[in-house]
């Protein structure tokens, strides 16, 4: 390696030391170079709101989330995440997010809804309130199902948020 491009590597990648090495049967310390997770330009970090459509439960049946209150001036393109932490074989969660003027009537359709799902992980989506701008209104609305030899019902712990994005911020 150059000199160039170990100051480069020193400046833009930290070096890790990871003990065993990933994914190795020998006992040996594996040298890993991984990319320096600091802004560029502190003054330029900008917060960005977040709403909890729902707080982190555990859940046996269908439901509907509390209203949350965007505020008059929102961001016209929030990220949707959706985080299921437990699951019971042979049942999908599918959650929906409703939009509404007033608070009290949430329309026919979803403003988004995810795929169902079936497996512990963080989803997310793209909300673009733009085609929407008079939505101040959102609620998370959640449908279970098992399926199969399953005998009683679905359970799952989950929670869902949405986040300005970042693209308003620019």
């Amino acid at each position: 390696m150059t000199q160039l491009a170990a100051w480069v590597a020193a400046k833009v990648f930290r070096k890790c030391l990871i003990p065993n090495g990933i994914g190795s049967a020998r006992k040996q310390q594996t040298t890993m170079l991984a990319p320096a997770l600091t802004p560029r330009d502190p003054s330029s970090v900008m917060e960005r709101t977040t709403y909890r459509l729902l707080s982190p439960c555990l859940e046996c049946g269908d439901g509907t989330g509390p209203t949350i209150d965007l505020g008059l001036d929102h961001a016209s393109l929030l990220v949707i995440s959706m985080g299921i932490n437990h699951v019971i074989e042979n049942e999908r969660l599918t959650l929906s997010i409703w939009g509404s003027v007033d608070g009290n009537d949430w329309g026919d359709n979803p403003l988004v809804s995810f795929p169902p799902k079936a497996y512990c992980g963080v989803y997310s989506t793209f909300l673009n309130l733009a085609a929407h701008p008079e939505v101040r209104y959102l609620r998370a609305k959640w449908n279970m199902v098992r399926w199969g030899r399953s005998d009683g019902d679905p359970l799952f712990g989950f929670y869902a948020s949405a986040q300005e994005s970042s693209s308003r911020l620019n």
